[in-house]
């Protein structure tokens, strides 16, 4: 796997990245090796030395070109600078690589750390990267919380405004006719009227009262048109029955 930003030695070999380079984005996995050899303690050290997270001039690449096995802790000891050690092992999937400064046999100083996972190499990312990122996606979503709770607040601010400076409409114009009450109510009232008994007659005149009718008779056809003008008004139930509603 082809990788941007790696130098190349003489005879082909590549340089180590400088100090501070961050290389988090980088994954690198060689295909062919791995249908070659088995991935296991003995070998994934040769197969992270054909990464850029590899430093060549560490003391593991010293012990290889004196022929001992470059994890070999008892020549490593001895030494001093930037080593290797493996960490965590968990065949074959998962290899942890640890990048360290020794300044002792008893002092060593951590650096970096990187895992193999099922062949592909990556480098761990720092613990205060770690929480930078995640306090950072927090603070997104609770500011994003806050600006969707301040726009509703202020949409219903704005509605309550509205209502107070708009005037109230009649209930009149905003109520709807509703044909089922309608019929509902036509049906309730047709049922009374059929269990209610017929009016009762009309109590006799008094002495010396003339009916209408009798004065009409006497009188022109001039009082006669006002006499008819003058007749009792409808009554909106009895008159105004459900055979006799406005049909919608």
């Amino acid at each position: 796997m082809a990788t941007p930003g790696m130098g190349m030695l003489d005879g082909g070999v590549p340089t180590a990245q400088p100090p501070g380079t961050d290389m988090t984005g980088i994954c690198f996995r060689d295909q062919l090796w791995l249908n070659t050899y088995p991935l296991d303690r003995n070998l994934v050290f040769d197969y992270f030395a054909l990464s850029p997270f590899y430093d060549w001039t560490s003391n593991n690449e010293q012990l290889r070109m004196r022929s001992h096995h470059p994890l070999d802790s008892s020549q490593l000891t001895k030494m001093i600078g930037i080593e290797y050690v493996l960490s965590e092992v968990m065949e074959p999937h998962l290899f942890i690589m640890k990048k360290q400064k020794r300044d002792s046999p008893d002092k060593v100083t951590p650096m970096l750390a990187y895992y193999i996972l099922d062949g592909s190499i990556y480098q761990a990312p720092q613990l205060s990267n770690v929480f930078a990122a995640r306090i950072g996606r927090a603070l997104y979503y609770i500011e994003k919380a806050f600006t969707t709770a301040a726009s509703k607040l202020e949409k219903i601010g704005y509605v309550d405004s509205e209502n107070e400076t708009t005037i109230p409409e009649p209930k009149v114009a905003k109520e709807t006719i509703d044909l089922k009450e309608i019929k509902r109510v036509d049906h309730i009232l047709a049922s009374l009227q059929r269990k209610l008994p017929p009016a009762p007659p009309p109590p006799p005149f008094p002495e010396g009262y003339v009916p209408p009718s009798t004065a009409e008779t006497e009188k022109g056809p001039e009082t006669q048109e006002a006499a008819e003008s003058l007749a009792p008004t409808v009554d909106p139930i009895l008159d105004q029955g459900p055979a006799k509603r406005m049909k919608f």
